[in-house]
């Protein structure tokens, strides 16, 4: 499994709450689902998104946005005015509310549908445990990419039959947001460039790229540079030159911030053993495993785990 398909098994859109929102000025709605991730796609019109920090960052028609964190924002209609809409609403059903989730599955319909109104998508996602967490780190408070017409079209299609309660129409929508999310984000790292996170560019480098797979699929293998190299099909010191210069690190180095990262993720997520937990990302013995863990970690895996608990 590649880095990021790993990062975002943790955070799915699974009885996702989704609002298909037609707004007409003046308005504004409050987030406050506590959602790691929040996308936002505007398929007509337009607003500004408000940030707990005091962001602004407006947003128009073919603009999808994903906010991380999961601190209240706003979108409205104008910029700096959340606080003196008279049409205000909020999305927080991700709490045990008999009314939100009664609307949750039918969609929110707003205001007057015209050409003049705001269109929205909106999905919140939830989050299993945390491995989510190193992709949130690596991501900015809000990120924004612009889709073409066509794609705007057909996302509010689909929105709309799924708010007709068919039969699927909730694994319909939770699969839709699940693609336009991996979909954003690969966007945006592409984007990035040089301020992509070294994981993604890594995949797109033809020669690193298929050693990190390799790694990724098997992290427990005794892996060294060497081997490593010869998934690559180049010798050891241009692999291990290439791999320190793209990705900030020697690959050894790389390789043992992602077992203590898995590691950690374990000790938080599941009750299996510190020794299995050990041998589950390389290490053969609990000593040697915790040794490691602790040096990078700053604590043992006992004692991370019983902080995390």
């Amino acid at each position: 499994m590649d880095p990021l398909s790993s990062l975002l098994s943790g955070i799915r859109a699974e009885g996702s709450v989704v609002s298909h929102a037609v707004l007409t000025a003046p308005w504004t709605i409050r987030f406050a689902d506590d959602a790691p991730l929040t996308m936002i796609s505007v398929l007509r019109g337009g607003g500004t998104l408000l940030l707990p920090d005091g962001t602004e960052r407006a947003v128009g028609a073919g603009d999808t946005a994903i906010v991380s964190g999961p601190a209240p924002f706003h979108l409205a209609d104008g910029p700096g005015t959340a606080d003196s809409f008279h049409e205000a609403y909020e999305i927080a059903c991700f709490a045990t509310d008999t009314e939100c989730t009664a609307r949750q599955l039918g969609g929110i319909h707003w205001g007057a549908d015209s050409e003049e109104a705001t269109a929205l998508i909106v999905g919140a996602y939830r989050a299993s445990g945390h491995r989510h967490e190193r992709l949130l780190r690596s991501l900015p408070p809000v990120l924004v990419i612009t889709e073409d017409a066509e794609v705007c079209a057909w996302l509010e299609t689909a929105a709309i039959d799924a708010a007709q309660r068919s039969a699927g129409s909730q694994a319909l929508m939770d699969r839709l947001l699940d693609w336009a999310l991996v979909c954003t984000l690969r966007g945006w790292f592409d984007q990035a460039g040089a301020d992509a996170p070294s994981w993604y560019r890594g995949l797109a480098d033809p020669v690193l790229a298929p050693a990190l797979e390799a790694f990724h699929d098997r992290p427990a293998d005794a892996w060294t540079v060497a081997s490593l190299a010869m998934r690559a099909g180049v010798s050891r010191a241009l692999f291990a030159k290439r791999f320190t210069k793209l990705m900030g690190r020697p690959p050894l180095a790389y390789l043992t911030e992602c077992r203590m990262d898995e590691a950690a993720t374990l000790l938080t997520d599941t009750d299996l053993s510190i020794a299995r937990i050990g041998r589950s990302v390389g290490y053969a013995d609990a000593f040697g495993f915790s040794a490691a863990f602790k040096r990078h970690k700053g604590r043992s895996p006992s004692a991370f785990r019983a902080a995390a608990a």
